[in-house]
């Protein structure tokens, strides 16, 4: 059921992003074995300020990503699960851009879904 919430520059694809992120959760074996329950969407930036100049680059580009994820897991799963999902982004070989992932619970006992 995570919810995969990709922030990044606008000069990257997020159609390139997203089959990274949803793989990585499907091969983590914490969600449903036929990735139904996983959701990912992408939210392009083109503006935004980034703390490190990179070479003559005025800001490095950057990709955040959140995984909301139903409470529950311990630390090794949410852990295993940030290092698939920075993995697969490391494959794109990006020079001058910062990679980060986290992992948000989403409290059990308030979560509510419809699905119609």
């Amino acid at each position: 059921m995570p919810h995969c919430i990709i922030e990044h520059s606008s000069s990257l694809d997020s159609s390139t992003l997203m089959p990274l992120v949803f793989g990585a959760n499907l091969n983590s074996s914490l969600f449903e074995k036929d990735g139904s329950d996983i959701k990912v969407r992408a939210v392009p930036f083109t503006q935004y300020q980034t703390g490190k100049v990179h070479s003559n680059l005025a800001q490095i580009d950057f990709i955040h990503v959140t995984l909301k994820i139903l409470s529950g897991r311990n630390t090794e799963q949410k852990k295993m699960l940030s290092h698939l999902v920075l993995s697969n982004l490391e494959k794109l070989a990006l020079k001058a851009c910062s990679i980060s992932v986290e992992v948000v619970d989403i409290d059990r006992a308030t979560y509510a879904k419809l699905v119609t």
